[in-house]
């Protein structure tokens, strides 16, 4: 577990070279928070290291539109072009096989079922910035990019209609963000995930007494 720092500039330097400003939602906060996080589980979870950390840097080395057919091949290309790299610096091939497999699983869109620990963890600590302060703040972030309105006036809380988050930011709360909390895999992923969501359904709370 020694080794890993000396490594981790290379791994940010890499992925510098595609988190992008333009997306406050992926740029290169977001990877650090992940790695972050991750590392932070990891020592809660007593997994190694040397896959999680550089799983978390690179899961998304390969960055798709959420609106591209290829949507649900960008965490396997994100696998490819990490192997590669990892090569190309000498990364120790032992590590090889565990990382890749911990970025092909950490998405929603390929449907991976995660067989190892350390691939459970970085799948939820990506999924983890997706709840909480943070999870919110993205949200919006997605929204102001795709023009979409804050809520529907008449039921901004779905509570007498179905969520469609293709129009309403709330909705997508409902739609995705409250089910992926059910959805993390680490003993430590879940208990930070319910504090997350009881923040995220507080704000809700004072929304709703500023709308309604």
């Amino acid at each position: 577990m020694g080794m890993v720092p000396e490594w981790e500039k290379l791994f940010e330097d890499k992925i510098k070279t595609v988190a992008s400003s333009d997306d406050p939602a992926h740029d290169l906060n977001h990877f650090k928070r992940v790695v972050t996080m991750a590392k932070k589980l990891c020592v809660q979870e007593g997994a190694k290291l040397e896959v999680v950390v550089p799983a978390a840097w690179l899961h998304d080395l390969v960055i798709v539109p959420k609106n591209s057919p290829l949507r649900s091949k960008a965490s396997r290309l994100s696998a490819e072009k990490a192997l590669e790299f990892l090569r190309e610096i000498n990364y120790p091939q032992e590590f090889h096989h565990d990382i890749a497999h911990a970025i092909e699983g950490h998405s929603f869109s390929a449907n991976i079922d995660v067989q190892t620990l350390e691939a459970k963890i970085v799948q939820d600590a990506d999924r983890l910035d997706g709840l909480g302060a943070i999870g919110i703040a993205r949200c919006f972030a997605v929204a102001g990019m795709l023009k979409r309105s804050f809520y529907q006036a008449e039921d901004p809380f779905c509570e007498h209609r179905n969520p469609d988050d293709q129009n309403y930011t709330i909705d997508h709360f409902y739609q995705k963000l409250f089910k992926t909390a059910e959805t993390l895999k680490t003993r430590s992923g879940q208990i930070e995930g319910v504090s997350r969501v009881q923040y995220m359904k507080q704000y809700l709370e004072f929304l709703k007494s500023e709308i309604l």
